[in-house]
Formats: C-alpha cells, sequence, structure tokens
C-alpha cells in the first residue's frame, strides 16, 4: 500500500484528489493539508510514501515546504502537482527535492501512475512540459557521463567501474553536477538534465 500525503489550499480539489486516489487499490490517503505549513507537520507525523504538493499555498509556499520536509527527511518522495508550467516553478521545485513534476489536467490513471512510480525510485516530469526552452549548463563531457549513469540509477561505485575511475573521483564529479544544476539530489539532478536536453 503506497501511503500519499495530499496538499493542496483549494478545498475542492483537496476533496477531489483524496476521492478519486482512494478508488485505486494500492494508494491510501493517510493525511491532507491546506498549506505548506500544514503539509510539513503531516508529513512530520504520518512520514508518508509519498507527498503530492501544490507550489502555491499560504503561509508556507510548496517549493519551500518541500525543501523543509527533505531537510528533515531526505528520504522524503514527492511529487509537485500544479497548474503552472513554466520554468519559474519546475526548477525551483526540482531544485528542492521534488522527484516529480505533474500539471492538474494530468488524468488518474497519469496521477496513480506517477505516484508508483516515485514510489518505485523513479523520477517523472510530465511530458508536456519537455517543449518548453531550457536553461543551458556548462557540464563537462565527464559528468555528462556520470549524470547519464546516475539516470540508469548506478550508485558512485557502479559509475566508477563503468568509466573506470576511483569513486572519489565520482564522487567529485557528482558533486560539481550538483552545483552546476542548483540542486542537492541525484533524482533532481537526472530530471533537470532530462529537463535540459543534456541527457
Amino acid at each position: 500500500m503506497i501511503r500519499v500525503l495530499v496538499a493542496d489550499d483549494h478545498p475542492v480539489v483537496l476533496h477531489g484528489l483524496c476521492t478519486m486516489l482512494e478508488v485505486e487499490d494500492d494508494i491510501r490517503v493517510v493525511a491532507r493539508a491546506t498549506d505548506g505549513a500544514e503539509a510539513i507537520e503531516r508529513a512530520r507525523e504520518t512520514h508518508p510514501d509519498i507527498i503530492l504538493m501544490d507550489v502555491q499555498m499560504p503561509n508556507v509556499d510548496g517549493i519551500e515546504a518541500i525543501r523543509r520536509i527533505r531537510a528533515e527527511d531526505p528520504e522524503a518522495k514527492v511529487i509537485v502537482l500544479t497548474t503552472y508550467r513554466n520554468e519559474d516553478y519546475i526548477f525551483p521545485s526540482l531544485q528542492a527535492g521534488a522527484r516529480g513534476y505533474l500539471l492538474k489536467d494530468a488524468s488518474l490513471e497519469e496521477l496513480a501512475n506517477a505516484i508508483r512510480a516515485v514510489a518505485a525510485g523513479e523520477s517523472l516530469l510530465d511530458p508536456t512540459l519537455m517543449s518548453h526552452s531550457p536553461p543551458a549548463y556548462s557540464l563537462t563531457t565527464r559528468e555528462l557521463d556520470v549524470l547519464r549513469l546516475m539516470a540508469e540509477h548506478c550508485n558512485n561505485a557502479q559509475i566508477g567501474k563503468r568509466l573506470f575511475v576511483s569513486e572519489n573521483t565520482v564522487k567529485t564529479h557528482v558533486s560539481n553536477i550538483f552545483a552546476k544544476l542548483g540542486c542537492s539530489d541525484r533524482a533532481a539532478a537526472v530530471l533537470i538534465a532530462w529537463k535540459a536536453h543534456l541527457i
């Protein structure tokens, strides 16, 4: 059973999302929140497998809430679910540690599958966002090699073996990748790189 926390400041949307998800046999809504501060509190209390987070919310916005939740629990898996498709929200969300970014016009099937995918450790970006022009990043050829292997879910030791370099060298490359992409999480780095057509 995938335990989900849903955070949205619109009561009708919040109720609708929870009702939709409860239809799924393998998904259970364990908590709901109407602003970022409440989402942080509920995440702390319930330790859900997945957090569905809107970005625009009162008190503490969704992006800041993601940052704080991930600071407390680096393993927390957050999917942003929003109406905003512009870069001003996509990249800050990924940099804050979101594992997925989905638009609210997604179908129930797409939403449920996104929850299952992220719960299984995958990263996810709404395919309709791929048409937007991404910002440019200056990664070296070797950093791009490391990123591609990160996208294949290789750990540092496996990347080192594939590229014939030491694990410490891989760690250095990963740190440089995080710094250049402005993130601190492998899943976010892969998503940003994918969105920017780097991999």
